[in-house]
C-alpha cells in the first residue's frame, strides 16, 4: 500500500512540474546588446495567452490622448495589462510585443513607457512603422503574447 501512495505521490508532482511553464530569456553574444527587449525568449509548457493589438481607447471607447504618443502609449500598456488581469496573468508573463507605430522617430517616447512596464526581464519585441492604423486618432497599436503556468 505504501508503495502504491508513493507512486501516486511521483506521479502527482512530475504532472505538476510539467504543467508549469518555463520562460528562458537570451541575448547570445553573437547578436547586439538589445535596450529594452530580448532577442530571444523561449518557453516550455504553461498556458499561452494572445492579446488582440490595442490602442490607445479607455473602457469607455474613447481615445486617450490624442496627438500624444506618450500618453497613448501608457494607455495601451494599461490596455494589456487590464486583458491580463482578465486572463490571470501578468506584464510578467509576456514573452512577445509586437509594436505598430505611425512615426518611427517617436520610438523612444514608447520605449521610455515600454521600460515602465518591463523593468526587467523585456519581452522579445518587434517594431514596425505604418502608413495608418484603422484608428484614424491612434499613433500605435500594440500586441502581446504571454505564457502562464497551467
Amino acid at each position: 500500500m505504501r508503495s502504491l501512495s508513493m507512486l501516486g505521490l511521483s506521479v502527482a508532482l512530475l504532472a505538476c512540474a510539467q504543467s508549469r511553464s518555463n520562460v528562458r530569456r537570451l541575448n547570445p553574444p553573437t547578436l547586439s546588446s538589445p535596450k529594452g527587449y530580448t532577442h530571444v525568449v523561449t518557453v516550455s509548457g504553461g498556458r499561452t495567452i494572445y492579446i488582440s493589438g490595442e490602442v490607445a481607447i479607455d473602457k469607455e471607447g474613447k481615445v486617450v490622448g490624442v496627438g500624444d504618443l506618450t500618453a497613448q502609449s501608457r494607455q495601451v500598456f494599461e490596455n494589456i495589462k487590464a486583458a491580463l488581469t482578465a486572463a490571470n496573468a501578468t506584464m510578467a508573463d509576456v514573452v512577445k510585443i509586437n509594436l505598430y507605430l505611425l512615426d518611427a522617430t517617436q520610438v523612444n517616447k514608447f520605449r521610455d513607457v515600454r521600460n515602465e512596464y518591463f523593468p526587467s526581464d523585456p519581452p522579445a519585441s518587434t517594431a514596425v512603422e505604418v502608413r495608418a492604423l484603422l484608428r484614424p486618432e491612434a499613433l500605435l497599436e500594440v500586441d502581446a503574447i504571454a505564457v502562464v503556468p497551467e
